[in-house]
């Protein structure tokens, strides 16, 4: 299906436009072993664009919100200590974002600077309007991080397309009612994405070029 040119468009980050994964799993990986937990690389995976919150929760009900947060805590430092090394962006994001019209902006569950860092690293941030990140407030699936810059923006719901390569994204751009674009080369297990319906799918980011 042809997609029509939408004024706004707004990004997830982690498995739309970088495979971070191997940075992002590492980080994770060496703060819970610490701990005594050893899941495996695919169940990791499956967390990235979720707040890890619920990866924590997930592997001890018991952690309480002091415990999560030393752990998010020591997350980041890890994280941040590897300087997106091992971070690439995927095949035609630069083509992509550099050609597309429209207002762009971020809607991610990584924190605005963070998420600035990352676009500068990769040459994308001189097309990004504006950068938004997950800053004190619910993440995605809750719609949150996708008002934040249709407010700024100050355009309608209708008016946007929110692409993805997760659940939460597809489920965050439904509360959010926007129109939802899944790509089906990040994380996100096709079958879960399609529950929510996308309004569009793609393989590739150039697909959004007219």
């Amino acid at each position: 299906m042809k997609i029509p040119a939408f004024p706004v468009y707004l990004f997830d980050v982690d498995g739309t436009l970088t495979d971070s994964a191997q940075d992002i799993c590492a980080a994770v990986r060496t703060v819970i072993n610490k701990l005594g937990y050893f899941p495996p690389d695919e169940f990791l995976r499956s967390y990235i664009g979720r707040h890890l919150d619920d990866l924590f929760l997930d592997l001890n009900p018991a952690f309480t919100k002091d415990e999560m947060a030393t752990l998010l805590a020591d997350y980041r430092t890890v994280y941040h200590s590897f300087n997106h090394s091992n971070t690439k962006l995927y095949p035609g994001v630069m083509e992509a974002i550099s050609k597309l019209g429209g207002r762009k902006s971020t809607a991610t569950t990584k924190g605005t600077p963070t998420t600035r860092v990352v676009l500068e690293l990769f040459g994308l941030l001189p097309y990004f309007e504006h950068v938004q990140g997950t800053d004190g407030f619910p993440a995605k699936p809750k719609p949150d991080v996708i008002h934040k810059s249709l407010e700024l923006f100050g355009v309608e719901p209708s008016q946007c397309l929110m692409v993805g390569d997760a659940p939460a994204d597809m489920e965050a751009g439904r509360n959010a009612g926007v129109k939802t674009c899944a790509v089906r080369y990040g994380y996100g297990k096709v079958e879960q994405m399609a529950r929510f319906e996308p309004d569009y799918w793609i393989d590739d980011l150039r697909e959004l070029l007219p």
